[in-house]
Order: C-alpha cells, then sequence, then structure tokens
C-alpha cells in the first residue's frame, strides 16, 4: 500500500492561496471595523472647507467678543467655555490610526492621550489668546477623564494655550453631561459664549436624546444661539449624532452600528 500525505484543511487551503499568489481571506472577525470612519477622517485632515469652517467660526466669534467688548463694564467677570476636542484640539491622528491599524475605541486611545501631541485646530490659538488678552476667562470643558489631566495640561502648554490654573480645567467625573460644570462657572462669571462640536457642549437640553429632538424641535428653538452664543465646529467621526442613531447603545458591534446607520439614509 502506498503512503498518502496527509494535509488538514488549514494546511491545504495555505498552499492553494500561495500557489495562486492571492492572500488568505481575513476573518471576518479581523476585519477593519473604522472602514465607515476613512471618508470622515479624511475630510478633518485633507479638506481646506474643514479649514474654513473652523475660520469661520473662530471670525464669527471674534467679532462677537469685540461687540461685547465694547459694551461690557467688567470684561474680567465675563467667561467663555470651550470644548477641548474637535473644537481646540484636532484628534483626527488617533482616528487615522486606529484605521490603518483595524483598532476601534478606546484600543490605542491611552497612548494618543499621553503623547499630548494633538495639534490645535485652525484660528483656535490666535482666538484664546485674543480672549485673554482683553480679560475674559478662558473655561475648557471637556470628557476626558481625569487620569489625563496632566497629559492635557502638556498639550495645551505646548500650544501656549494652557488654562489659568486647575480650576479652568473642568474634566469628566462619573457623568457624561456637562452641566453641571457649566453650572460652576456660572456661579463666579457670566458665560457669554460656548463652543463645541457636540450640542451637549451647550445645554443640557440635547443630553441623551433622540435624533428626531435634536434636529426637529431642540435645534430649531435655539436658532437665534447659533453663531451668536453657540459657536459650532464640524465633526464627522463621532460624537453624539452618531450615538443617538445607535440609541446610545454602548453594547453594539461594530457591525450591528453599521446596520443601523444605514437603516437611517434617506435616499430618493
Amino acid at each position: 500500500m502506498i503512503a498518502r500525505p496527509f494535509f488538514n484543511s488549514g494546511i491545504l487551503v495555505l498552499l492553494l492561496a500561495t500557489a495562486c499568489n492571492r492572500p488568505l481571506p481575513v476573518p471576518e472577525t479581523n476585519k477593519n471595523s473604522n472602514e465607515h470612519l476613512l471618508a470622515a477622517t479624511l475630510f478633518h485632515q485633507q479638506a481646506a472647507e474643514l479649514q474654513a469652517l473652523c475660520l469661520q467660526a473662530y471670525n464669527i466669534a471674534s467679532r462677537n467678543m469685540d461687540a461685547i467688548s465694547d459694551t461690557a463694564s467688567n470684561l474680567s467677570s465675563l467667561a467663555i467655555v470651550m470644548d477641548l476636542d474637535e473644537t481646540v484640539l484636532d484628534n483626527s491622528p488617533y482616528e487615522a490610526q486606529s484605521i490603518i491599524h483595524g483598532l476601534s475605541y478606546p484600543q490605542g486611545w491611552d497612548e494618543w492621550m499621553n503623547a499630548a501631541s494633538a495639534k490645535a485646530l485652525p484660528g483656535a490659538v490666535d482666538f484664546i489668546k485674543s480672549v485673554r488678552e482683553k480679560g475674559v476667562q478662558v473655561f475648557y470643558i471637556t470628557n476626558r477623564r481625569e487620569k489625563y489631566r496632566e497629559a492635557t495640561l502638556v498639550n495645551l502648554q505646548n500650544l501656549d494655550i494652557a488654562p489659568a490654573d486647575s480650576n479652568h480645567l473642568l474634566l469628566r467625573g462619573e457623568e457624561s453631561s456637562k452641566e453641571t460644570r457649566r453650572r460652576k462657572v456660572l456661579e463666579n462669571y457670566q458665560i457669554v459664549m460656548l463652543f463645541g462640536d457636540n450640542l451637549t457642549d451647550f445645554a443640557a437640553i440635547f443630553d441623551g436624546n433622540p435624533n428626531t429632538l435634536r434636529r426637529a424641535e431642540i435645534t430649531d428653538s435655539l436658532r437665534a444661539d447659533f453663531g451668536s452664543r453657540f459657536i459650532v465646529f464640524p465633526n464627522t467621526m463621532y460624537g453624539d449624532w452618531l450615538n443617538a442613531i445607535t440609541d446610545y447603545d454602548k453594547n453594539l458591534s461594530a457591525k450591528q452600528k453599521l446596520e443601523k446607520y444605514k437603516a437611517v439614509l434617506q435616499g430618493f
């Protein structure tokens, strides 16, 4: 009896793929779950339109501040409140790295935070410095965790826009809502403008609401505030606009999220 070589199915597939000079198929579980972020991240890193929108926002804010300065009797009693990520700081390199290496948040987030190397969005540094020169207080209210305080301070110091003291950098505690922290600022200052890429950066009424309410009712009811009290920045990569589509369900897989995103698309 002639002995026959034995190949298990895995080795056989490997040999066939090698012989045909074709890569092996990637198992579903290892496929990049961030491919849907490709165009969004490219917009942040490559689009002159993103640059223009940021400059537009800060130009409007500068004109608002000039008008406020002309009429206010005590500028030191006034404050502006600024979100950090995608409002002052550009985190698109983290999103790009996630796409390149097939990672999903929070994978790699600690490393990105501790690198303290985020660049400022166009117009941010000049605007913040001009506000400080007027004597108006600048508060950063961010949902970065407290463990990132030192790295965040280093990042802002490198950009020469560090907070005046620890009380001017309000990071997230147990709750993600920023309302309590805004009220803390209001104890001693009048907030004349708020800056953010997420509508929850402006008012608690947006917290946890579905997009039907966020778009049709709440945003419309505050239309006079956009461009005056509220300065909004574009963020196509992440935010409550996406979370609302998935009903704020953090347990969904990447595939389930994509299914929900596609389900709300409106064709013609």
